[in-house]
């Protein structure tokens, strides 16, 4: 058995039950006499109001009502945590706080200004229709430019941030001498994260002056501290809790007022409170993502290779600033500003903008596909200015494999890459020496055929550090306690199965548990790709302390010395002995010599460095002149994610993360109009990739083992979304190139290819 894992195909444990309708979600797990909640939110993208409650609170089945005010008399002040960028003169960004709930003033259509608990929810939402609230609109600030309408009193152009990384006048000195210079504008549009699963909670009270908030998200520790501060409650008498979650891609990851609101609400009842949103109330009022445009600048030498990169983003954060929306098109984006090549001058500047609009904050790569997809496009557009094959000047710029470790300008610390070897190993799967005759064959039945490449990079984001519990108990199984937190990636069967393999405990007598801020002291939850790599280094550490625990007692017990027993991940073995225990046999064995404190294990592990996952995506588009449709005839992935743990459930996240890349430039697109009414509130008008806009992808890896953890794994949870955006876009623009479309820019969806096309002519 290898030390860390077989690397062998491996079913999904929990797919059986959710398979047969046994997942347990939120609204499966809600008290059965709980009251329903129900949140009035804003008709009006910008406007003050007053607020009249009393026919609604006076209205059959009603509990309560919830306002800002309401909220202020029991003392909940409002100000969610949002981290502030760093500016570039050294000083924090602005976050304007947040309301729970609005008070005077509405900023987004969809923002919160009541909330109706009620027996049931038609009733809840009979009440709301009850509210009368007297709007005076105000003017609207939809667009990236700073300046415009005052979202918020005294920000001045409703610029939150302004951010700058590298050496600016370094960059412009080496632009301005350069032999060949490129500069692009390109736009990465706001989409949805759209879980199956929207988000939903309730809370109870529980005894001893406790109260209980089960929520969807994608860790519980983070929402506990700001419930407990914003309550005024002590830690410990909150109990937070998420069941199985029906995905979240980031947008799960923050706090949101209604968490706060519900809570108090359970609490002022003394009685179990549930809510759900709609899937419309969830696109008007869940964090979106992407959202920017970005003007960019290469600089090349006579040779064509970089002399300089330097970048200008205007990222939309919405209404407020979210939890992490400052961090996204600033530190996050400068992660992998220079992506796979050498490039030792580059500038930065990201600016945040407030709009009247939804938040915007991380969605699946959270700024590192957003770095990476501008810079794939720009160096298509590149060799195409430069008269050079898009290929070749990748490999002409790649950092070598010889200068890893590799500082990158913007500080990161690359452990190890081997671009060239994954770029030939992508040519030669992608079957690239025969695309010529495939795009003559396409010409042939009309259609225009076009490649794309992207090469990208990412760097695994979140805390470093992170806890894991191994506990046997008395009925001979074994717990393995995590602060990760499962959204349907299959984290239960990757740490049941790689603390099997490193114990030899059967997979089916291992239970993980998730999700509990009472079971388990502290975790950093999902996000950033961080999870397995993670939790499974600690799952390590932990291991070795109760196999150490385990040896001592077996030699105290057989009278040798410690040195005599072994252990080969199934058995230990006593020198001068024939037996042979397992690890479940050794904890009976320590039970029933009463020696709990065998029994139960934890340990904290902190990673000494990030991995950094790399590979390439090769997408081949056909696309319809006449109608501007696009299909997607051929996809090609090869990856380096270092040493793999289960490589199926590794191409099943790629998979994932390629869909969700390819669907925000080629159907799903947000759509405000002049008022700041949202124009694609439902699966009517918000368009997603369905199986059949989707080939099958050809997915390989060229395994270069991390450095930086000693299992040598990468993190691979968002790479198909970092990588697949470039892909498609570049692809999009070979294929439009042929019909004389010079600079094409997603959307892609029929009508504006074919607006593009016709424009072209």
């Amino acid at each position: 058995m290898q030390k860390f894992g077989k690397s062998q195909p491996f079913a999904r444990l929990e797919d059986v039950r959710f398979l047969k309708g046994e997942g347990r979600y939120i609204d499966d797990i809600a008290p059965e006499k709980s009251y329903f909640g129900y949140f009035l939110r804003s008709t009006m993208a910008h406007a003050t109001f007053t607020l009249d409650v009393e026919d609604a609170r006076a209205s059959e089945g009603v509990h309560l009502i919830v306002t800002a005010e309401s909220l202020a008399e029991a003392g909940i002040g409002s100000g969610m945590f949002a981290a502030a960028a760093p500016n570039r003169d050294g000083t924090k960004g602005r976050v304007v706080p947040r309301p729970w709930l609005a008070r005077n003033k509405v900023r987004f259509v969809g923002e919160a200004i009541a909330f109706v608990v009620a027996d049931s929810l038609d009733a809840a939402r009979d009440a709301a229709e009850l509210i009368e609230v007297d709007y005076d609109e105000l003017p609207v600030k939809l667009d990236l430019a700073p300046g415009g309408p005052e979202v918020h009193e005294g920000l001045s152009g409703n610029v939150a941030y302004d951010f700058g990384l590298g050496d600016e006048a370094a960059t412009e000195a080496a632009i301005k001498s350069a032999a060949h210079v490129v500069t692009r504008t390109i736009p990465d549009t706001r989409c949805f994260a759209v879980s199956m699963e929207p988000r939903g909670a309730f809370a109870e009270t529980l005894p001893e002056g406790r109260v209980h908030l089960a929520m969807s998200g994608q860790g519980v520790w983070g929402p506990k501290g700001q419930i407990v501060k914003a309550l005024g409650l002590e830690e410990s008498q909150l109990r937070v809790t998420t069941p199985d979650v029906g995905g979240g891609f980031g947008m799960k990851a923050q706090m949101y007022p209604e968490y706060i609101v519900l809570t108090h609400a359970a609490m002022v009842l003394d009685h179990p409170v549930r809510w759900m949103s709609d899937r419309t109330e969830s696109l008007l009022s869940d964090n979106a993502g992407r959202a920017l445009t970005s003007t960019a600048t290469l600089a090349f030498d006579a040779d064509h290779r970089i002399t300089a990169y330097e970048v200008d983003t205007l990222s939309d954060l919405g209404a407020y600033s979210s939890q992490f929306g400052q961090m996204i098109q600033s530190n996050l984006f400068a992660r992998v500003l220079t992506g796979v090549y050498d490039i030792q001058t580059a500038f930065q500047r990201a600016r945040g903008i407030h709009t009247n609009t939804t938040q915007v904050d991380a969605y699946r790569g959270a700024g590192r596909p957003e770095a990476i997809y501008l810079l794939e496009r720009m160096m298509d557009f590149a060799a195409r200015d430069l008269g050079v094959d898009a290929w070749d000047l990748r490999r002409k710029n790649f950092i070598p494999a010889a200068d890893f470790p590799y500082r990158t300008v913007s500080g990161e610390t690359y452990d190890v890459g081997d671009f060239h070897r994954v770029l030939a190993r992508v040519s030669e799967e992608s079957d690239l020496a025969g695309f010529t005759r495939r795009r003559a064959m396409a010409e042939e039945r009309g259609r225009l055929r076009g490649l794309g490449l992207a090469f990208y990079i990412e760097s695994i984001l979140g805390n470093p550090e992170e806890d894991a519990t191994v506990e046997f108990t008395v009925d001979g199984h074994a717990r393995l306690y995590v602060g990760t937190q499962s959204n349907g990636q299959g984290h239960e069967t990757v740490y049941a199965k790689f603390l099997s393999d490193q114990t030899g405990i059967p997979v089916e007598r291992i239970e993980i548990v998730q999700g509990d801020s009472d079971r388990i002291a502290r975790g950093g939850g999902t996000g950033g790709s961080r999870s397995v790599t993670v939790q499974n280094n600690v799952t390590l550490v932990a291991v070795e302390e109760v196999v150490s625990g385990f040896k001592t007692f077996l030699a105290e017990l057989e009278g040798v010395e410690v040195e005599d027993v072994t252990f080969d991940h199934e058995v230990f073995r006593i020198k001068g002995s024939n037996l042979t225990p397992t690890m479940l046999d050794t904890a009976a064995l320590a039970l029933a010599k009463g020696r709990n404190d065998l029994l139960r294990v934890t340990q904290t592990a902190k990673l000494p460095a990030r991995s950094f996952p790399n590979g390439a995506h090769v997408c081949e588009v056909e696309v319809d002149p006449e109608t501007g449709k696009t299909d997607i005839v051929k996809y090609t992935i090869t990856d380096d994610f270092g040493n793999l743990i289960n490589p199926m459930l590794v191409e099943g996240q790629v998979h994932g993360g390629v869909v969700q890349g390819i669907g925000q430039l080629m159907l799903e697109r947000v759509a405000y109009d002049e008022d700041g009414q949202m124009l694609t509130a439902s699966f009517m008008d918000y368009g997603m990739p369905r199986a059949d806009d989707v080939p099958f992808m050809r997915f390989t890896t060229e395994v270069v083992p991390s450095t930086a953890n000693v299992m040598g794994m990468k993190g691979c949870g968002e790479a198909g979304t970092v990588g697949s955006m470039g892909a498609f876009g570049n692809a999009m623009s070979d294929a439009l190139w042929q019909a004389g479309v010079r600079d094409a820019q997603m959307p892609f969806g029929p009508e504006r290819v074919w607006q593009m096309i016709e424009a072209a002519k």
